[in-house]
């Protein structure tokens, strides 16, 4: 019987690859017979060409592209690697983005002090962080007819969290996008060419750490407030993604274009 999620041989190019969440979802993708492909920052060369051999040990295909989701130029050089090495791309994540104190409003603070530079920067990566590295890796997909495209997105996707200004315009424009994009490819280019998000509920990564965790390691006021609206009652785990992923990854999911696929643990449904 034919398997719809099966995903061995796929390319799989992901972008901010070095992160807490890109690193796991990059092992896992070559643990399932995948090429996959980490993009990222030289700044994490070392920690890149780490995973791709331990990858490659186990038996698996894979390749560290020093890249900058904001330069288009460097973006395609990394294409003709892409396509020189493995002659195609099936999945590209968007999973590069991330925040910056001055881009939010502290309890302290009002929306006087915010720092314009700082948000402008913000929006930059998170949002012109996925739609640029998008028009080039999406162009063979287009091509070929064929494609999958995951945004990470995020619970301030859907409606606007406190103190991250720049952060929360971003991810909501990047939920627009997804599903713009999702419309325009498939009328242009055909119904095997999709573009869907997946929006994380709160995971403890390096970037958030000192704002949900004490020095101590007990939670902060806002880790309480997050935990009073999860109904899991917990934070979420990188490996809970994994399955909504593979998913958006596979013809199991050939028919799914333009939504937002949310892994939260409630917290985006629940109100009191």
């Amino acid at each position: 019987m034919e398997n719809i999620f099966d995903i061995k041989g796929k390319v799989v190019v992901v972008t901010g690859a070095c992160g807490v969440l890109g690193t796991r979802i990059v092992r896992y993708f070559a643990g399932q017979g995948c090429k996959v492909v980490l993009l990222a920052r030289e700044r994490h060369a070392d920690e890149a060409n780490a995973v791709v051999a331990e990858i490659k040990a186990a038996g698996g295909e894979a390749m560290f592209l020093v890249s900058d989701v904001l330069n288009q130029e460097i973006l395609e050089q990394n294409l003709k690697d892409v396509l020189k090495a493995y002659g195609c791309v099936d999945v590209l994540m968007n999973a590069a983005g991330g925040n910056m104190g001055p881009a939010n409003v502290t309890p302290e603070q009002t929306i006087f002090d915010l720092d314009i530079e700082a948000t402008r920067r913000v929006v930059d990566l998170n949002l012109f962080g996925a739609i640029i590295p998008t028009k080039v890796f999406a162009k063979p997909m287009a091509e070929a007819g064929k494609g999958s495209i995951i945004n990470f997105c995020s619970m301030s996707s859907f409606r606007p969290l406190t103190r991250v200004a720049g952060y929360g315009v971003a991810k909501a424009g990047l939920a627009s996008w997804t599903q713009w994009l999702a419309g325009e490819l498939a009328i242009k280019f055909g119904s095997g060419l999709r573009v869907n998000g997946i929006a994380p509920g709160f995971i403890l990564t390096n970037q958030n750490r000192t704002l949900l965790t004490n020095p101590d390691g007990s939670l902060t006021a806002r880790s309480h407030a997050i935990m009073g609206h999860t109904p899991f009652g917990r934070f979420l785990e990188a490996d809970e993604l994994l399955g909504a992923l593979h998913y958006l990854a596979s013809d199991a999911s050939k028919g799914v274009t333009g939504t937002i696929e949310v892994v939260d643990g409630g917290f985006n449904s629940f109100a009191i």
